[in-house]
């Protein structure tokens, strides 16, 4: 029986993890965090759902469609995190428990990487640990959510 669903959001060029810059973001492909991520979302209760999209507007579609449908969501909004003010106010009236997730660490990158709309309207971020990062992100919702 599940507890319930977590939706995990992938922005623009994510879909080229594993041949985008190996030397900042791992080997591995976005198929693979997947797995993980619905590997640890089983193990605790949950669903996983996932999209990745290039498209701002299909992931601000996909926050709010999750309103009263999914327990949490867990974003790694890639670029859009740095500009996309469309995101945080889809997530801002979110009425789940969300988590900001990123592959490496942007506040030791490019200093325009320093900013994120997401990080005001999450619960918390997990950034900087690589692929480990999509079980530490699900992990933390699925605790939030025992945790009430």
């Amino acid at each position: 029986m599940s507890n319930g669903t977590i939706l995990l959001l992938n922005g623009p060029n994510l879909d080229l993890l594993g041949i985008r810059e190996p030397e900042v973001y791992g080997t591995a492909t976005l198929h693979d965090h997947v797995a993980r991520a619905r590997a640890t979302a089983g193990k605790a209760g949950y669903d996983l759902e996932h999209l990745q999209s290039n498209s701002e507007s299909a992931l601000v579609d996909a926050i709010r469609d999750a309103r009263g449908r999914c327990a949490a969501i867990v974003i790694n909004a890639g670029a859009l995190t740095h500009y996309a003010w469309s995101l945080h106010d889809a997530l801002a009236a979110y009425d789940g428990v969300v988590v900001e997730l990123h592959i490496s660490n942007p506040y030791s990158r490019e200093p325009w990487r320093n900013t994120s709309v997401v990080t005001p309207v999450a619960k918390g971020s997990i950034c900087g640990f690589g692929g480990l990062g999509y079980e530490m992100a699900v992990d933390a919702v699925a605790r939030l959510l025992s945790d009430g």
